[in-house]
């Protein structure tokens, strides 16, 4: 990986990014206790505490995760990553993204994938997502942000290969896509 931080403090309006921290364990498995994040999501037992420790423990030894803070209550509202795509191993994803439900649908995953994205777009000229095939919710939350699917591939993101839908997002397709940009 380039000369890029991927635990920086990114702030947005709503929103707060910082590196994720031992300490903050019992705030994320709080926020990602509702079974109902993980519904459509491969890891469907993800809510479950002995689960959820050895997710926690593995993102947080990456030195690549990022705690998401709600700027008004203070509360950890999910996570996200920064990662190596194992077959693209110049370029830089986003990924091992959650947020708790409260915070679908609106602004916040447009916010939190802004100020990563951003940051990202410093030092890539694209950005890929890896999501998996029975995850339309994530599929349909990257195309609106202006990620494109380029093609689908096996790929060991975790402690076995599994299929992936994989999104490309360009530093152009961003801009394009940005509210600003489409009067």
């Amino acid at each position: 990986m380039r000369d890029f931080d991927c635990q920086p403090v990114l702030c947005g309006s709503t929103l707060r990014l910082r590196p994720l921290t031992e300490n903050d364990f019992e705030g994320l498995f709080l926020a990602a206790s509702d079974p109902q994040i993980w519904a459509g999501h491969p890891a469907s037992d993800r809510h479950e505490r002995p689960v959820f420790e050895t997710y926690f423990a593995a993102r947080l030894a990456t030195g690549k995760t990022l705690a998401v803070i709600d700027i008004d209550s203070g509360l950890i509202v999910g996570m996200s990553s920064y990662y190596t795509p194992p077959d693209l191993p110049d370029s830089i994803a986003i990924g091992y993204t959650f947020l708790v439900r409260a915070k679908w649908g609106g602004e916040t995953n447009r916010e939190l994938k802004q100020l990563m994205l951003e940051h990202a777009f410093k030092a890539y000229d694209t950005v890929y997502l890896h999501i998996a095939p029975s995850n339309i919710r994530s599929q349909k939350a990257a195309m609106k942000i202006g990620a494109v699917h380029l093609y689908d591939a096996e790929l060991k993101l975790s402690t076995t290969p599994a299929w992936c839908k994989c999104y490309g997002l360009t530093r152009e397709q961003w801009a394009t896509s940005q509210p600003e940009n489409q009067r």
